[in-house]
């Protein structure tokens, strides 16, 4: 028992030893020391020690050769405390400002997982995805040898299958609300956009669906040319997919569309 608090005793100090040594440097004018405090501090993962360091080196070693080292470990630190707006943004700056740097290709690289970090889920605002894949895209240009450009592309394609989820959930949102119409053009639109989408099968069905319930609900003199394009999407649908188990329901909208059609022929 007299071990552990004797230990409890040492730590205590060795902390509040460290901790006035660290506060010694924040207020001192030693600047080199303050740089290999910052840096160690970074290097052993206490971010929140090495940020006021480094913001301070910032400035004062900003025309210097030490302004790059200064930079680079404060864009790193910014990541370390996952603050990826200011992360991105000084990586960004630092691939500009210091192009020729050993460092650039990496911190090109940070800037666009900086983006990807601030991509959220799938049903909100998607700008930061468009972002992330942009600057992934904008670094492959620039580096098309880079060992981390099969990383760009994984990351791209899981960007982009974020905006695929996206842009079918919103195309089902309609359909939910019984916005038919804009359900069919924007099913078409994540066609368009999403030419390899997994959920391509679901998709054509649903196009058929959509169609079939915007020419039931229609008024009669509209609903021939509604149900004719229930069968141009049925035709599409069963084209692609002719032993989907949806199969069964889209025919029974093909075959009840041909029989309203026939009856709006007799009407007329």
């Amino acid at each position: 028992m007299k071990y552990f608090k004797f230990l409890f005793i040492f730590y205590t100090f060795i902390f509040l030893v460290g901790c006035s040594d660290y506060s010694k440097i924040v207020k001192g004018t030693d600047y080199n020391l303050k740089y290999e405090t910052a840096v160690e501090c970074y290097n052993n993962g206490d971010c929140f020690k090495s940020l006021p360091l480094f913001e301070e080196l910032m400035s004062y070693f900003k025309m210097t050769d030490k302004g790059e080292d200064v930079y680079y470990y404060y864009a790193k630190t910014q990541f370390c405390l996952n603050d990826y707006y200011l992360a991105g943004y000084y990586f960004k700056r630092f691939s500009k400002n210091f192009p020729n740097s050993d460092r650039a290709e990496e911190c090109s690289f940070n800037s666009a997982i900086c983006y990807m970090k601030n991509s959220p889920d799938f049903y909100l605002d998607q700008s930061d995805t468009y972002k992330s894949i942009d600057e992934f895209q904008l670094f492959m240009n620039r580096y098309p040898e880079s060992p981390l450009v099969d990383s760009c592309n994984v990351l791209i394609k899981d960007l982009r299958e974020k905006l695929e989820l996206k842009s079918f959930e919103k195309s089902n949102l309609y359909f939910k609300m019984e916005k038919y119409r804009s359900a069919v053009i924007a099913f078409n639109s994540t066609l368009e956009e999403f030419p390899d989408t997994k959920f391509r099968e679901k998709i054509l069905f649903m196009i058929v669906k959509a169609n079939y319930m915007f020419a039931s609900n229609s008024i009669d003199k509209k609903k021939i040319e509604r149900y004719e394009a229930t069968i141009d999407s049925y035709l599409t649908f069963v084209d692609s997919f002719e032993k989907s188990n949806y199969l069964k329901t889209a025919e029974s909208y093909y075959n009840y569309s041909i029989r309203e059609i026939e009856k709006q022929n007799n009407l007329n």
